[in-house]
């Protein structure tokens, strides 16, 4: 074999293990969704964009289908991004155990699961009435890598 086409094949076995070895990282600090610029861009704008495998289908298809009513507010979108983003919601939207039911009013924040790791005696019962908390929506009051898809409890900062 020439020693280009070796140089070639050697590189593409580099660029291989190297694509790989990212995706693995990717994986295991639960960044295996791909990125949806339309989504953080309007979802972020009023709250966190939160992670779609937080809730199942079913609830990401009716808050899609309710922009208009979105929890008090207008968050209606024109048709080609609503569709877009709903698109990236349903294939990326949670499928095991924890958000295999969907919550009262497809809130996060009373899912099951939700509830068990912000349960009384894991957070104070003050902390969602502090000015810095507002609310359990506030994710990245207390989850520092929220807005990047991470809640390890090991980066948790409760704010006083």
């Amino acid at each position: 074999m020439p020693r280009i086409s070796i140089l070639k094949h050697l590189a593409s076995a580099v660029a291989l293990c190297a694509s790989l070895v990212a995706g693995a990282h990717a994986e295991s600090k639960g960044n295996s969704v791909p990125h949806l610029s339309k989504y953080q861009q309007e979802c972020a704008a009023c709250h966190l964009a939160f992670p779609p495998g937080m809730l199942p289908v079913a609830s990401w298809q009716r808050i899609m289908g309710s922009l208009s009513q979105h929890y008090g507010a207008d968050a209606s979108l024109n048709d080609a991004t609503t569709r877009d983003i709903a698109a990236w919601l349903k294939t990326h939207a949670g499928t095991y155990k924890r958000v295999s039911e969907a919550p009262p009013q497809d809130r996060i924040t009373q899912s099951a699961w939700f509830l068990q790791k912000h349960r009384p005696g894991e957070v104070p019962a003050d902390a969602w009435k502090r000015a810095t908390v507002g609310s359990p929506a506030n994710c990245g009051a207390c989850h520092r890598n929220a807005a990047q898809g991470g809640f390890s409890e090991r980066e948790i900062s409760i704010p006083k």
